[in-house]
């Protein structure tokens, strides 16, 4: 794919230095230690502070936090990532919440993990293992544990179909676009499932540890659905990085026996999302988004085309 797209540094984040003086000394009260050293973390779309925070006595602590009046939409994101993390039972495949602030500013206290985000392109030893994480958090968060209120995947999808309307305005001679839009039509019956399906399953979004296991991070839009969608929705990164995911889809538990129009289904009910958002406005606070979109775009319209026999 074309687009180039600098993993690992695509967000503007605040830093901490300009983050307000009372709430730097209550991040450090909660941390134990005055903070001698911030590291901003460079990856995903979000304009919220996010670093890694090393303190006098040599901790180090992972800390998240958006202002409330600034960054209203993000500070929700923040608190509700937050509700769910606290639900999430230990053997969850998640870093551990350890406290928040919830004032003028969200802010999360994470514990701080050694680890880093897969390659790119992608390989494929990290995916399996990434692929590994995916499928223990599906084990062990299905039934959605109790206490973890979500929504589920048949309400919160639900105007995702209209996309496709949209599509038909802004692009009416894409080829094989009724299809498309008749596959996405279909969600309903990929929709049921009792398991916490994570929905932002993305490189940036697993860290590896030395060891090599793998933590799945950015709990903000979990539903309850079906067991594989995560399993899919991770392989879309690595089939625009060359990788035969079809093959990878055939040697996996979760999905080699979801029937391949499910899958189809799937992938052109999150097709017609990326079409739409990313012909939307690029916002400032996040300059790569829309071209993240496109790539993941094409991407999939690529691989749904290969999977239907559209392309030539």
């Amino acid at each position: 794919m074309r687009v180039h797209i600098p993993h690992g540094n695509t967000a503007q984040r605040l830093e901490w230095r300009f983050l307000p003086p009372e709430l730097r000394a209550a991040i450090e009260e909660r941390c134990g230690a005055p903070v001698v050293d911030s590291v901003s973390q460079g990856a995903g779309f979000t304009p919220g502070f996010a670093s890694v925070l090393t303190c006098a006595d040599g901790s180090r602590h992972f800390v998240k936090a958006a202002s409330t009046k600034a960054q209203r939409m993000f500070a929700s994101a923040y608190r509700e990532e937050a509700r769910k993390l606290a639900a999430l039972p230990p053997e969850a495949p998640a870093p551990r919440l350890l406290w928040t602030i919830d004032e003028d500013w969200v802010v999360l206290g994470l514990e701080y993990v050694e680890c880093r985000n897969p390659h790119r392109p992608w390989r494929d030893d990290e995916l399996a293992a990434c692929l590994d994480a995916v499928e223990l958090a599906a084990k062990v968060l299905t039934p959605v544990p109790e206490g973890l209120e979500l929504g589920n995947f048949l309400d919160e999808f639900s105007n995702w179909p209209e996309n496709w309307d949209r599509v038909a305005e802004s692009r009416p001679d894409l080829p094989h676009l009724a299809e498309a839009a008749e596959l996405a039509a279909r969600y309903t019956e990929i929709a049921e499932g009792d398991t916490v399906v994570h929905t932002d399953v993305r490189d940036d979004n697993f860290l590896i540890r030395p060891d090599g296991s793998v933590l799945i991070c950015d709990w903000n839009w979990p539903v309850a659905g079906a067991d594989w969608l995560d399993s899919l929705f991770t392989l879309i990164g690595p089939r625009g990085d060359g990788i035969d995911v079809d093959a990878v889809i055939a040697s996996r538990p979760l999905l080699h026996d979801v029937p391949a129009d499910h899958i189809d289904i799937a992938l052109a009910l999150i097709a017609g999302y990326f079409f739409t958002s990313a012909d939307e406005p690029v916002p400032p606070s996040s300059p790569h988004i829309r071209d993240a979109q496109a790539w993941q775009r094409d991407v999939i319209w690529a691989w749904l085309g290969e999977r239907r026999g559209w392309n030539p």
